[in-house]
This record gives structure tokens, C-alpha cells and sequence, in this order.
């Protein structure tokens, strides 16, 4: 299953990219799972990705937490927590 990934602010500054496809194996379940798969591809991802507490996440442009689910997903977006001011 092709997602296509977004990356906005600081972790598309040290992804190095916007956005991107990937197709996870079918054991990656959760946005957790995905962050977890997307880290242990390379060096930099894995550094962009390290700190998850500060990491949020948006299924097919819905928030949801990190253990939500990916299945039938479309688009999954990471970004840090947002603040109002």
C-alpha cells in the first residue's frame, strides 16, 4: 500500500524533504510503526525521527494519536505540536 508522506517544519528541514511515497511492509499497523520503519531506513531519517514525543500526526488530514491506524491510509503527516498564539 502506497502512502504519500508529508513533512512540515522542522521535520521536513531534517527529513530533507517536503514530501514522499513509501509503501511499508505489511506488518507497519500504526503511525507509530510507520515513524519507527521511516527511522530505520537511514542516518537521517533516523536523527529527523528520533524524538517521537515531539513529533505529531494527521491520517488522511484527521489528527490522530501514534498508535492510530494506517490501514487504507492515503496520506500520513508528521509535524511538531502546533501552537496558537
Amino acid at each position: 500500500m502506497a502512502i504519500e508522506m508529508l513533512y512540515f517544519a522542522w521535520v521536513r528541514e531534517r527529513m530533507g524533504r517536503a514530501a514522499e511515497t513509501v509503501t511499508p511492509p505489511s506488518t507497519v499497523a500504526t503511525v507509530a510503526q510507520l515513524v519507527d520503519w521511516l527511522a530505520a531506513r537511514d542516518a537521517d531519517s533516523g536523527t529527523a525521527l528520533a524524538d517521537r514525543a515531539r513529533l505529531r500526526a494527521a491520517v488522511d488530514q484527521a489528527f490522530v494519536a501514534m498508535d492510530a491506524p494506517i490501514a487504507g491510509a492515503r496520506e500520513v503527516a508528521l509535524f511538531p505540536p502546533v501552537t496558537g498564539g
